[in-house]
């Protein structure tokens, strides 16, 4: 019997991933945004050291604005 051989079009026609050099975006979940938004608050209100409070509001500052870039720029899911 003879062997089956694969044919070169069905591997040529599948899309080559090429690592990108631009910046990529995420899509994140909804929580993440959320948890951003508590955490600066109780950071804000509720940390008394000065400097644990400004670090802690800059990490969820930054989460807030991860978020809403992802929001943006992040591919559509169907």
């Amino acid at each position: 019997m003879p062997k089956k051989v694969k044919s070169r079009k069905s591997e040529k026609s599948k899309p080559e991933v090429k690592p990108s050099r631009h910046w990529q975006v995420v899509p994140l979940k909804s929580s993440f945004m959320v948890t951003a938004i508590v955490g600066f608050i109780i950071s804000a209100f509720l940390i008394d050291d000065f400097n644990y409070r400004l670090a802690f509001m800059i990490v969820f500052g930054l989460m807030f604005i991860a978020s809403f870039i992802s929001l943006e720029k992040a591919p559509v899911m169907e």
